[in-house]
């Protein structure tokens, strides 16, 4: 008798000890309160080593959960799966060390497919686990399911070294590169796919948010005041850009960012122009005015992929510019900031995704926002 009460002492100050060193794990500004919910009962408490991401959402619920009837899930010795279901808990959470959780457990992705591809890339160190959860989490409810996999396993790859708001932008293009019926879809250059690593997919983000931009800053018109006159110099032709459309061919066939330039178009400060000839694009050229110049001058002038143009190619293109009364050039720039963006453009941009997720985020607003698109 005496030798099994001693059997029974030791494995419960092991189990005790277990669960101290579990419950430590915990953030100290909830650890409070999860110790609190473990010393209700014996089963609650087990849940420090069984599946900490579930006491965690029990002592600190979200808004709208029935933690009451979750906890008595737990209590009556029913099933982990009843508990966490009862919960609003993912059952992929419950190989997820303490050191995750420092939040309310949001609403998370949990059918059987995503369970087992999203297994293959936990976070080994508790270190990164808080930062991994927020990530999987907010690429989930941006975008989709399949993203968050992609992402929890690009920050197992390689820890995150980007500031965590890029995740809205990267969220927004990956979820729209799987909305083929929408403009924003249209506007995208490369989409989104699972094999794609970080630094490749924030480039196809970046690019995408410049098209948007250039279509919000310009809208549907052209350009009507191009400064300058179309015309042929020494077998060069001059041809404006006036649209989102001549911009963007212009930029997919001479791979340069003039899809960048938006902002500078629509506040008067640039005017791009393509130099063909025998039809065949040879450079680009922006015109603006230069530091106190009030006159046009060539801002720059480059070949594919921005190399430097020939020698003869600025040679016509001074003589195309100095062929017009520059003097009665009225270029009038606008003071940063002050252009508007394009109301009937925005909308539809955005309008699938805000039906979708029903609700307008207060970073996407229903109003046209420049501090909105520089956020994202």
């Amino acid at each position: 008798m005496t030798s099994t009460l001693l059997v029974a002492s030791r494995r419960e100050a092991t189990r005790s000890a277990l669960l101290e060193r579990q419950l430590r794990k915990y953030h100290p500004h909830v650890q409070g309160k999860v110790r609190a919910l473990a010393a209700r009962h014996t089963r609650v408490a087990d849940l420090a080593a069984s599946f900490p991401a579930l006491l965690f959402a029990l002592a600190v619920p979200r808004g709208g959960v029935a933690s009451a009837s979750a906890l008595a899930c737990v209590i009556d010795g029913r099933s982990l799966a009843d508990a966490a279901a009862a919960a609003g808990v993912a059952l992929w959470l419950r190989k997820l060390p303490p050191e995750a959780f420092t939040s309310p457990i949001t609403r998370l992705p949990d059918d059987e497919l995503l369970r087992r591809q999203i297994a293959n890339h936990l976070p080994q160190s508790p270190k990164l686990a808080p930062v991994w959860l927020k990530s999987v989490a907010a690429v989930a409810e941006l975008a989709h399911g399949p993203a968050a996999v992609w992402i929890a396993r690009e920050l197992v790859r390689a820890p995150p070294r980007a500031d965590p708001a890029r995740l809205r932008l990267l969220g927004l293009w990956a979820w729209f590169s799987t909305q083929p019926a929408t403009l924003g879809h249209t506007l995208i250059d490369r989409r989104w796919t699972p094999g794609m690593q970080t630094g490749s997919a924030l480039a196809a983000a970046d690019t995408w948010r410049s098209m948007i931009e250039l279509h919000v800053s310009l809208g549907p018109q052209p350009i009507a005041d191009m400064w300058l006159q179309p015309d042929r110099v020494a077998g060069y032709d001059f041809i404006p850009l006036t649209s989102t459309a001549d911009i963007s061919e212009e930029a997919e066939a001479m791979q340069n960012c003039l899809r960048t330039y938006g902002h500078q178009l629509a506040h008067n400060r640039s005017r791009l122009w393509s130099i063909r000839r025998c039809g065949q694009r040879v450079a680009t050229l922006r015109v603006a005015p230069r530091f106190d110049d009030p006159l046009p001058v060539i801002a720059e002038l480059n070949g594919v992929r921005n190399t430097a143009a020939p020698r003869e190619v600025w040679w016509a293109a001074r003589q195309w510019l100095d062929a017009h009364d520059l003097l009665r050039i009225e270029m009038a720039p606008r003071k940063w900031g002050t252009a508007p963006l394009d109301r009937p453009t925005w909308r539809p941009i955005w309008r699938p995704y805000w039906l979708a997720k029903r609700r307008i985020p207060e970073w996407l607003p229903l109003a046209p926002s420049r501090k909105a698109l520089d956020a994202l």
